[in-house]
This record gives structure tokens, sequence and C-alpha cells, in this order.
């Protein structure tokens, strides 16, 4: 089992858990799927079983701090119109950083972050495309009670299970 310190490290770093809540309060009110500690472990988990099916081998770490922080700075979006993963990219470094992560490492996990959004990232092979992949995997929109009405178009909801 390889060790996941820096994963624990990011769980208990301040800025983390500080912009967490500052998700947590904005979405309060919000019916449809949450930017929360749930969604991240989802998009975690079924990153690692997307890398592990297609023979990536990427590091857990890796995967596990690409899904934690993806959508770290979405209050900013509600907030100040920024899009969320520009905000999470801008938040994550110095998570990263504190937390044990080298540049090298913190780039892809910052070009991750900023391509989970772009369809373009689908079919990749690295990083941002796992971690786009197991994004829309995670959304269960086939159990959700206002799947119809919701923004996502129909070729976009996650209609069924896989993972």
């Amino acid at each position: 089992m390889e060790n996941m310190e820096r994963i624990d490290r990011i769980l208990r770093c301040s800025a983390f858990r500080e912009n967490l809540a500052a998700n947590e309060a904005a979405e309060k009110d919000r019916v449809f799927c949450r930017h929360d500690m749930s969604h991240f472990l989802d998009v975690a988990r079924i990153g690692v079983i997307l890398s592990l099916e297609e023979g990536l081998a990427f590091d857990r770490e890796m995967i596990y701090a690409a899904a934690l922080l993806h959508d770290i700075g979405k209050h900013k979006q509600y907030s100040h119109g920024i899009p969320h993963e520009r905000a999470s990219a801008e938040i994550a470094p110095e998570i990263l950083e504190s937390c044990g992560f080298d540049e090298k490492e913190t780039t892809v996990i910052i070009n991750a972050i900023l391509a989970h959004r772009d369809p373009g990232a689908a079919s990749g092979q690295g990083l941002e495309g796992v971690l786009y992949r197991a994004d829309k995997a995670s959304r269960p929109c086939f159990a959700c009670p206002v799947q119809e009405e919701c923004s996502w178009k129909d070729g976009k909801k996650n209609l069924r299970i896989r993972y």
C-alpha cells in the first residue's frame, strides 16, 4: 500500500479546509451537484480505477491531490465570477507546496485542474484526461431528483453506473 502522507497533509491544511468550508457555505442551498469532500473523494477513487484499468499507472497521491483540489475554488466562481478551474488552479499551488509536492508535480496537477472542464482533455492519457473522465463519471445524474432542471446537456449527464 502506498504511503498517502501528503494527501493526509492536504486534508489537514488550513487553506484547504478554509476553501472547502467556503464551498460548503456557498452551496448550502444548492439543489444540484455539490463541490464537497464527497465529490472530491469520488473523483479520486474513480481516477485511481481509471488509471489502473487504462494501464496508466499514475501515482495515487497525484490523482488524489488533483481530485481534492480540482473544485476547491468553486466558491470564487459564485462570489467573484472567476471560472472555478482557474480559481482552483490559483489556490492549489500553495497547498501542494506546503504539503510536500515538488514543482514538477505541482505543475502537472495544476495543468490537470485547469483542463478538468475542457472536453478536449476527455480522451487524453495524461492526468488531465484521468481527472476529466473521473469528474464526469462521479456524478450520479441517473439518481438526481432535479435532473430535468440541470443545465448539463443529456449527452454530458452520467446516466449509468460505471464505477
